[in-house]
């Protein structure tokens, strides 16, 4: 039977009909009348015989059908469950169908081949062919949905062509019953407010009860249109809980609750600003809440002023568009240190590791880290690429020092030293990706962070310690106030205070940028503690050559939306320069944020600096970055540069416009 399969699908003889017809009507006009009738007559005894032997082919063909999918007797499979068609693979043409298949699409048999996608647009059977036995898309028909399953029948002869059954199975209630549990899953939020301690400093009860009322007001009011349970679990913490449903409206309207909180005021004029936490598609309750209360976490380690959803498997972020205000607190930082202490007099040997390609703020913190260990009596090493790295010339300097002649190594060398008693501490950075050497990081079981960055959604976990605070503005800042609380100052080398104030220096911009009270306070130890502000300037300064070098990027520069510049090297450049060209792009009247991108192998690197509006943190985060609201930066793999900034000025136009 299938070596006679491929004959019975003679081609459609519509065209000759209309041919021959056509010399009909010629011979007609040029008043044949005898050889018009006579075309006529064939013409008719053709079409005749074709609808003869059409049906017959039919008959055949459901008959094969039946045989092959074992279809009930009724020629019309009006008996079958299901909707069905059989369709030929090659073309994706109509060859037999049941009634039921014909009542769900109104498809009517034709003398003219109908193609499956003409009466159900967008379904094919390239799935069939490329041996799946599922389509993997719901089709909806008259208002009802259908699980859309398909076999393939293959005659003897390879060169015979190849017949698909399609079987279409009406799920619509179980869609509905499945959809309206997803919809109605439950979502678990908290609501904290971020700086409640200075809204109420220094009020009077009466001026604090109504501030809260007036925050209770807001967050009741941006609830209630959820039509979930709102229970106030302390003074600035608030719980939340509704369904699913309604989590896309708040999307939507990008939690418009972290606007609404700012018109509270406190009678100082301090605005009061939130975070919210929601915890989604957790087994139960519990994981849920647990999945919520790591989003504020993740929300107040980026500053704070934000919403973060987190699933099963990812953080995603809205708003955190203002800049960071100081929340710091130095109780926890002496508790920090004493922390930190304990930590390393109870390890065999400390490893300080910063991110690759390290800058004067990674080492200065790894250099009062290793201060601390010193002074504990525990061997301290740091792990750094010494031939490929941003602070070349401070690290020549350390190397000199005989305390730390042997102190510098690679992260093959640590992995051959450490052992299940060392600790590992990293600092200016919390991306396991972004570290000197992941396979130590992967190695060591109690490691400590110690960063200044908006924390990403790959941080590092799990840690012993954190000490990770955004509104610093650098690791060196926070490394020296843990110096203050765990050693004097005769055990302050002057390289050390040295290398801390150099880091300050570069992540301040000579402290033009990101400095608060904190940031002058720890600049002030570091000049008891015999740093030369003359020195440190000297680690900044350039040569004549790579001057000459960052002008020729700051001339290649390109204004965007009037007031960011944005530098597209095609030839490759090193990253300190890079970043002082976004520096010195910022110094030109009405540019508020500066882009460089430059290659390097397969990847292109960006380097962001903004003084305005613009978070380009937020802005490359996309990309893969990191970094801060003032100062970002990203690696693209495996793109020109010319992809890469397309992605950027995409990125730049959703923060804009969203």
């Amino acid at each position: 039977m299938n070596k006679k399969l491929g004959r019975l699908f003679w081609p459609s003889l519509w065209m000759y009909f209309l041919v021959m017809a056509g010399f009909v009507a010629a011979a007609a006009l040029t008043r044949n009348y005898i050889l018009a009738g006579v075309e006529a007559g064939v013409t008719v005894l053709l079409a005749a015989f074709y609808v003869l032997s059409r049906d017959r082919r039919r008959k055949t063909l459901y008959s094969f059908a039946k045989s092959a999918f074992q279809l009930p007797e009724n020629a019309n499979g009006a008996e079958t469950p299901f909707p069905m068609v059989l369709v030929r693979l090659g073309d994706g043409s109509i060859v037999w169908t049941n009634d039921r298949f014909c009542r769900i699409t109104g498809y009517q048999d034709r003398y003219l081949e109908q193609r499956l996608d003409t009466v159900i647009p967008k379904l094919s059977v390239d799935w069939l062919t490329s041996g799946k036995n599922e389509y993997p898309y719901d089709v909806t028909l008259n208002g009802r949905r259908f699980r859309v399953y398909g076999t393939v029948i293959r005659a003897d002869d390879p060169n015979s062509t190849v017949l698909g059954m399609l079987y279409f199975n009406d799920l619509t209630e179980l869609y509905q019953v499945r959809d309206e549990y997803v919809r109605s899953r439950p979502v678990v939020s908290i609501i904290l407010v971020d700086n409640y301690e200075e809204l109420t400093q220094n009020l009077t009860e009466s001026a604090i009860s109504s501030l809260n009322a007036r925050i209770n007001d807001a967050i009741s009011k941006w609830t209630e249109d959820y039509h979930g349970l709102l229970r106030k679990l302390e003074r600035n913490r608030f719980l939340f809980v509704f369904e699913k449903r309604d989590l896309g409206r708040a999307v939507e309207e990008k939690f418009s609750l972290l606007e609404d909180i700012h018109r509270v005021e406190n009678p100082a004029g301090l605005a009061a600003s939130i975070s919210i936490g929601i915890g989604i598609d957790g087994v139960n309750f519990e994981e849920c809440y647990n999945f919520a209360a790591l989003s504020i976490e993740m929300s107040l380690s980026r500053g704070g002023d934000q919403a973060v959803v987190k699933d099963r498997f990812n953080f995603t972020f809205y708003g955190g568009r203002a800049k960071e205000a100081d929340r710091r607190s130095k109780v926890k930082s002496r508790v920090t240190s004493n922390s930190m202490m304990e930590l390393i007099g109870q390890s065999s040997q400390v490893f300080i590791m910063g991110h690759k390609n390290a800058d004067l703020d990674a080492v200065g913190a790894a250099m009062g880290i290793s201060c601390m260990c010193r002074k504990k009596g525990r061997k301290a090493y740091i792990v750094l690429d010494v031939e490929n790295n941003a602070a070349q010339n401070l690290v020549q300097e350390i190397r000199a020092v005989p305390e730390y002649r042997d102190v510098f190594i690679s992260g093959q060398e640590a992995l051959l030293l450490c052992d299940s008693h060392c600790t590992l501490i990293v600092v200016d950075t919390n991306r396991p990706d972004q570290v000197e050497s992941k396979a130590l990081l992967e190695s060591v079981s109690k490691v400590c962070v110690v960063d200044h960055h908006r924390r990403a959604a790959d941080y590092i976990n799990p840690v012993v310690l954190n000490l990770h605070e955004p509104y610093a503005s650098s690791a060196s800042e926070l490394v020296t106030e843990l110096l203050q609380y765990a050693v004097e100052k005769a055990d302050i080398l002057p390289i050390e205070s040295k290398s801390l104030l150099a880091g300050i220096f570069l992540d301040t911009k000579s402290f033009n940028v990101r400095t608060g009270e904190r940031t002058f306070e720890a600049a002030a130890v570091l000049r008891q503690w015999g740093a030369d502000t003359v020195e440190v300037k000297k680690l900044l300064q350039s040569d004549f050559q790579d001057t000459m070098a960052k002008y020729q990027i700051i001339k290649s520069a390109r204004l965007y939306r009037q007031e960011i510049a944005i530098a597209a090297l095609n030839t490759s450049t090193s990253r300190p320069l890079a970043a002082q060209a976004a520096d010195e792009l910022l110094d030109i009247s009405g540019i508020t944020a500066s882009f460089v991108l430059y290659p390097d192998g397969d990847c292109v690197y960006i380097s962001a600096r903004s003084i305005g509006d613009a978070n380009v943190q937020m802005i490359l985060e996309p990309l893969g970055g990191g970094g801060n609201t003032a100062t970002a930066g990203a690696q693209v793999r495996n793109a020109t540069v010319k992809e890469a900034l397309d992605r950027l000025v995409a990125s730049i136009d959703r923060f804009f416009e969203s």
